[in-house]
C-alpha cells in the first residue's frame, strides 16, 4: 500500500498543511464524539416518547459506546485497506447514515440501529487521526500537535450535554441528533482536500474476522442480559441462555488470541502485573466515568425537576475547570509517583460522588455543581499517570498494542458501567419502593396527617368529596414514588464510590510492582 508523500503534500498545500490536517480530524472526531454524551440529557424524553422504561432507553449510550469498543480494533485495517482519506470519507458519510436513521425513525429499535452506526464512526475515527496526526508531523512537534487534539476530545463530552439540552428545550429531543452534523461536514470538505489519498487495493491486509465476531457476540449478549434481566428475569431461561453464549464467545475469543501471532488484543501482556494493575484501574475508570456521566443528566431531570438545559450546564463548570487544569495534573504526573496520583484522583472521584448520593429534590443547581467539580477533579488527576504508568511498563514494541488494551478496557468498563448502574438503580427504586408502600398503614400518624391535609387543599379548591378521598391517595402514591427514585439513585451513587474504593487496591499493587521493577533494575 502506497500514500501520498507527505513532503509532497507540504509544498502543495503550503507549511500549516500539517494543520490542515489536524483540523480536520479534530472536527471529525470531535462531531462523533460530541453524539456520545449529548444524548444522556434525552434519557427522560425518550422514556416518555416511546414508553419504555430507562432499562431500555439506556441502549442509546450504551449501544454507541460498546460499538465504539469494538470498532476501534477495526481502525488500523480499515486504514490499510483504504487509505487515509477514503477510510475519512467513509467513516464520516457511516456517522451521517447512522444520524438520519436516529433523526427520522419512529421505532426506538432503529434509534438504536442509527446510534450504532454512529459509534461504529466514533470507535474508528479516533485512532485513526491520532496515528495520522502522528505520521505528519515532526517529532518534535508531535507532542504539541496531539495536545491541540486531544484538548478538542476533551471538550466535545463536555459540550454534548449542554448543548443537547439548549436543543431539547428549544426543539425536541430528535434535533439532538443534528447537532454533530455542521461540524462532519466541514471535517468532510477538509477530508478531500487535505488527507492523503492513494492506494494499492492489491495489497489488502489480513484481518482476524472470526475473532473480531466472537468479541462482538460476547460484548452484545453480556450487555443484553444486564438490561434485560429486570424484564425477562434473572433466572429465565432467556437469561441464562444470554448470558451462556456471552460467555462461552469471550472464553473462545481469549483462547484463540492467547494462539494468534497477531492478537487484536495481546493478553500475554497482562504477565506484567503493573500493566495488569493500570488496566484494571483503567477498567473501572471507565466504569465511573461514564456511568456519572449518565446517571447525573436523569437524576437532576427526574427527581431534582432540572430542565434539560440545566442538567447540561450542570456539567460546564467541572468541564471547564478540568481542561483548564489538566496541563497542571500533566506535570504533577511527571514529578510525583503514578500510583500516588492514580490513588488521589479514586479518593476524590468517590468522595464526589458519595456527596451526590445525599442529594435530593432540595439541593440547589452548585451545590450539585459543586459535588461535580470534586469528582472531575478526581478524574482529571488519574488520567494521565495512569496512560503513563501502563504504558511505561512496556517494551517499545508493545506500545501500539498495550495502548490499544487500555483504551479498550477503559470504554468496555463504560458501556459495562452504564448498564450495571441502571440495573441496580431500578432494582433499587423497586426496593425502595415497596418498603415505603408497606409502611402507609392507619397507624402512620404522618401520611394521615398529609392526606387530611391535601383533602382539605382539595375541598377548598371546590373538588367534590367523593374524589378527595381518591385524589389524596394517588398524590400519597406520587410522593411514595418520587422518594423511592430519589433513594434509587443515591444508591446508585454509593455503588460507584464503592467501586472507586476497591480501585484502590489494583492502584496500590500498582506502586508495589513499579518499586519492585525499580529494585529488580538496580540489582
Amino acid at each position: 500500500m502506497t500514500y501520498d508523500d507527505v513532503d509532497a503534500l507540504i509544498a502543495r498545500h503550503g507549511p500549516n498543511y500539517r494543520w490542515y490536517v489536524t483540523i480536520a480530524g479534530i472536527t471529525g472526531a470531535v462531531a462523533m464524539v460530541l453524539s456520545a454524551t449529548i444524548v444522556n440529557v434525552a434519557i427522560p424524553s425518550v422514556m416518555g416518547a416511546y414508553g419504555i422504561g430507562q432499562d431500555r432507553a439506556q441502549w442509546l449510550a450504551t449501544a454507541f459506546i460498546a460499538t465504539m469498543v469494538a470498532s476501534q480494533l477495526l481502525s488500523a485495517w480499515i486504514v490499510r485497506a483504504l487509505g487515509e482519506r477514503l477510510a475519512f470519507l467513509i467513516i464520516n458519510f457511516v456517522f451521517l447514515v447512522g444520524t438520519t436513521i436516529a433523526f427520522t425513525s419512529q421505532s426506538f429499535e432503529l434509534v438504536i440501529v442509527g446510534r450504532v452506526l454512529q459509534g461504529f464512526s466514533a470507535g474508528t475515527v479516533q485512532p485513526m487521526m491520532m496515528t495520522l496526526i502522528f505520521r505528519v508531523f515532526p517529532p518534535q512537534r508531535r507532542g504539541l500537535a496531539m495536545g491541540v487534539y486531544g484538548t478538542g476530545i476533551q471538550l466535545a463530552p463536555m459540550l454534548g450535554p449542554m448543548l443537547g439540552g439548549f436543543v431539547i428545550d428549544a426543539l425536541s429531543w430528535r434535533e439532538i441528533f443534528l447537532v454533530p452534523v455542521p461540524l462532519c461536514l466541514v471535517s468532510l470538505v477538509l477530508g478531500i482536500i487535505f488527507l492523503p489519498g492513494g492506494l494499492s487495493v492489491r495489497d489488502l491486509p489480513k484481518f482476524d474476522w472470526s475473532s473480531f465476531a466472537l468479541l462482538c457476540t460476547s460484548i452484545v449478549f453480556l450487555l443484553s442480559a444486564g438490561a434485560n434481566g429486570q424484564r425477562f428475569g434473572w433466572t429465565s431461561d432467556m437469561l441464562v441462555i444470554m448470558t451462556a453464549i456471552a460467555l462461552g464467545a469471550g472464553t473462545l475469543f481469549v483462547w484463540l488470541q492467547l494462539r494468534s501471532p497477531s492478537p487484536l488484543l495481546d493478553f500475554s501482556l497482562f504477565r506484567n502485573a503493573q500493566f495488569a494493575s493500570a488496566v484494571a484501574v483503567s477498567f473501572v475508570f471507565g466504569i465511573g466515568n461514564f456511568a456519572s456521566n449518565y446517571i447525573v443528566p436523569v437524576f437532576v431531570q427526574q427527581v431534582q425537576g432540572f430542565t434539560p438545559t440545566l442538567s447540561g450546564l450542570l456539567l460546564v463548570p467541572a468541564g471547564v475547570l478540568v481542561i483548564s487544569a489538566t496541563p497542571l495534573f500533566g506535570r504533577l504526573s511527571d514529578r510525583f509517583p503514578a500510583h500516588i496520583m492514580v490513588m488521589v484522583g479514586i479518593t476524590l472521584f468517590a468522595c464526589g460522588n458519595f456527596l451526590m448520593s445525599w442529594a435530593d429534590v432540595n439541593t440547589t443547581f452548585w451545590t450539585f455543581a459543586t459535588y461535580v467539580i470534586v469528582a472531575r477533579f478526581g478524574m482529571a488527576l488519574i488520567m494521565p499517570s495512569l496512560s503513563a504508568s501502563a504504558l511505561r511498563a512496556l517494551t517499545p514494541e508493545q506500545l501500539n498494542k498495550g495502548s490499544g488494551t487500555v483504551n479498550f478496557g477503559r470504554q468496555f468498563g463504560g458501556a459495562f458501567g452504564i448498564t450495571s448502574l441502571v440495573v441496580f438503580s431500578e432494582q433499587r427504586i423497586q426496593f425502595h419502593g415497596e418498603a415505603l408502600t408497606a409502611t402507609q398503614t392507619p397507624a402512620n400518624a404522618t401520611s394521615r396527617d398529609m392526606l387530611d391535609q391535601v383533602g382539605a387543599i382539595m375541598s377548598e379548591a371546590g373538588v367534590s368529596q367523593a374524589f378527595q378521598d381518591s385524589g389524596a391517595l394517588y398524590y400519597l402514591g406520587k410522593v411514595i414514588e418520587a422518594q423511592a427514585r430519589t433513594m434509587g439513585y443515591q444508591d446508585g451513587f454509593i455503588m460507584i464510590s464503592i467501586v472507586f474504593v476497591l480501585a484502590l487496591i489494583p492502584a496500590w499493587i500498582l506502586g508495589r510492582t513499579k518499586r519492585a521493577a525499580a529494585r529488580a533494575d538496580a540489582e
